[in-house]
């Protein structure tokens, strides 16, 4: 592709998921950063746990965000009695049709597993290895998962009994990690106004912006586009202070237990060029690195029990770590 139509297709996607955003917003009242997260996942093609109290709109976010992409949705509520096949789907049998496979709710663009660690360790991983490898054995058969594939998990911050806590190693998996606040006072008079409970969903009159297939596109397009050798050390260098924070003179280094893994290198190069496409632009610089940092690194930071002690967090980690990180 010429460099000049290249750069069309660019600006031509950044303006189409404006029009998405426009469109979410007849439903959705403020989290515009949670929105940008949401299309930053599904550009990046990749998959992001989501950390909030509930009522704040995370399920109502996924089905507009799966509408207006022109996709399919299914909503997984993950409870204590919650069985794999209830996730992937079974073999079953009828007398006329014999044995067929029936699938289960993960066979869809667009997934929204709600309460995560509400589910054993057994289901959870069920759904961990759909998103890893993008295909399911259901029997003795392998079926691939539809294309875009797109899984947002919930958990709810504020109560732990009857949960099962996602271990690191899955956690590190999602390649974004969101927290989702309160809405403020002029937002939360709108959503008064707006009233889910009582207007339906259809009344909104959410139309499609895209498709499958123009999803798949704006995918490769993030993929090609171009980032510097420069930023690349940025990258790499952000990635050895979590592990390394001596050498950068970082004062709250000497809380972090575990650094991150190399997951959040890549998280860093592709969410950074899924920042650009979004921002209409063919090239990747060190804010659009910044932009994602938060969310890639939020979950893969380890703090030690001196730091949670002393109230220490993961995010205060990482802004100190943005500042002392030389830029190329």
């Amino acid at each position: 592709m010429a460099k000049d139509t290249a750069e069309e297709k660019i600006k031509e996607y950044g303006e189409m998921l404006q029009a998405v955003r426009q469109e979410i917003a007849k439903v959705m009242v403020g989290q515009d950063e949670t929105v940008n997260a949401m299309l930053r996942g599904v550009i990046a093609s990749s998959h992001i746990l989501v950390e909030g109290v509930p009522g704040i709109g995370k399920t109502l976010l996924v089905r507009a965000l799966a509408t207006v992409m022109g996709c399919d949705f299914k909503r997984i509520q993950f409870t204590p009695d919650l069985l794999p096949s209830d996730i992937v789907g079974i073999n079953t049998y009828e007398k006329d049709r014999g044995f067929y496979v029936l699938k289960g709710p993960i066979f869809s663009n667009f997934v929204l597993a709600d309460e995560i660690n509400r589910a054993p360790p057994k289901v959870q991983s069920s759904l961990l290895e759909g998103m890893q490898e993008r295909q399911v054995t259901i029997g003795r058969e392998t079926f691939e998962l539809p294309a875009p594939f797109f899984v947002m998990a919930t958990q709810n911050p504020i109560e732990n009994l009857g949960t099962f806590p996602l271990p690191e190693a899955q956690v590190d998996r999602f390649m974004f990690k969101v927290n989702v606040g309160y809405p403020n006072i002029r937002e939360e008079q709108e959503i008064l106004r707006r009233n889910m409970t009582i207007n339906k969903f259809e009344s909104f009159g959410l139309k499609p912006i895209m498709d499958q297939n123009k999803i798949l596109d704006i995918q490769e397009a993030a993929k090609n586009i171009f980032l510097h050798d420069k930023v690349e050390r940025y990258i790499v260098s952000i990635v050895d202070a979590t592990r390394n924070s001596i050498k950068y003179d970082m004062k709250l280094g000497k809380y972090i237990e575990w650094g991150a893994s190399p997951r959040a290198t890549l998280g860093l190069f592709i969410g950074a060029k899924a920042e650009a496409l979004m921002a209409g632009k063919n090239f990747v610089t060190p804010y659009y690195v910044k932009k994602v940092a938060l969310d890639t690194l939020r979950h893969r930071i380890s703090i030690n029990y001196e730091g949670q002690t002393e109230g220490v967090t993961s995010e205060m980690v990482i802004k100190e770590m943005l500042e002392k990180v030389p830029i190329p």
